[in-house]
């Protein structure tokens, strides 16, 4: 499943065709994806010029200029592909994923530069919808979900907040999307190892003076990982030209059995099933 960096890599490689531009022409092949395409949906984005492309916890949205959004969400297998005078491209293509089947081409967008976007989803987990721009915040898709992870608004206070008299553990509370939007298990095992934080310690117990240290870590994490491309990514050439994805910096998660990489540590990081994911920490370090 895409997590925030993923879905910001997409962002960004989707902004220069699509942010700006007018849709000319948009084809839909079938009635829905995981839910059913709203009403109108081929003519709502028919001649609509998007202002914004922007994301929102694991949602991106491009914002148009005719009082709607639309919102798309990637679900487990969904990609674009977008193709161009100059050649074609694949933002954020999946590191495991076969090249796109055109059975599997399910939307089409097409600008009235010249540009085509058309998104892929074998699984059709994903799910695209159009709302009204005024009544995002109150839609149940983003009503309850907490501060960005990269916002001033996530902040040591907030976090303490939040952990106050929990039994439940820091990575549990971590994922839940009301605590802090957009994390998912890949990042959250990666920053409470760097921070040397148990997973399973009921997270009203931990002070806090170690949550502000937590949230510049969880940060350090993102924006290394949107740095890289992701850590289900394979396409992003970083600035020197060479390929990097994030799975090769990994300090904790996958790597059960290979040493804790913290310095000074010395220990080895083991695995536990931890609410139905897998939770990779270190049991020497992780206290």
């Amino acid at each position: 499943m895409p997590e925030l960096p993923e879905v910001e890599t997409v962002r960004r490689g989707l902004q220069p065709v699509l942010e700006g531009a007018r849709l000319s022409r948009v084809e839909a092949r079938r009635a829905d994806l995981r839910f059913p395409f709203p009403e109108g949906f081929v003519q709502r984005l028919t001649g609509a010029r998007i202002e914004a492309l922007e994301r929102r916890a694991k949602y991106l949205m491009a914002r148009l200029d005719r009082g709607e959004t639309l919102v798309m969400h990637l679900g487990m297998s969904g990609r674009f592909e977008i193709a161009r005078p100059e050649g074609e491209e694949r933002p954020g293509e999946f590191h495991y994923a076969a090249d796109p089947d055109p059975k599997h081409a399910h939307v089409v967008f097409e600008t009235e530069g010249g540009g085509r976007v058309t998104y892929y989803d074998p699984r059709r987990f994903g799910y695209m919808d159009l709302i009204e721009t005024s009544a995002l915040a109150r839609h149940p898709w983003f009503a309850g979900l907490g501060p960005e992870p990269l916002s001033d608004a996530f902040d040591g206070a907030r976090l303490a907040g939040a952990f106050a008299g929990r039994k439940q553990g820091p990575k549990t509370l971590l994922l839940d999307q009301r605590v802090v939007a957009g994390l998912g298990n890949i990042y959250v095992c990666e920053a409470l190892n760097r921070a040397k934080i148990s997973p399973f310690k009921p997270a009203g117990s931990i002070k806090a003076a170690r949550l502000k240290p937590l949230v510049g870590i969880v940060r350090e994490v993102l924006e290394e990982a949107i740095e890289a491309g992701g850590s289900t990514l394979k396409d992003y050439a970083a600035a020197d030209g060479a390929l990097g994805y994030f799975q090769h910096r990994f300090r904790a998660y996958d790597r059960e059995g290979e040493p804790c990489l913290n310095p000074g540590c010395g220990g080895t990081i083991a695995r536990e099933v931890q609410a139905g994911r897998s939770t990779f920490y270190c049991p020497k370090c992780q206290t």
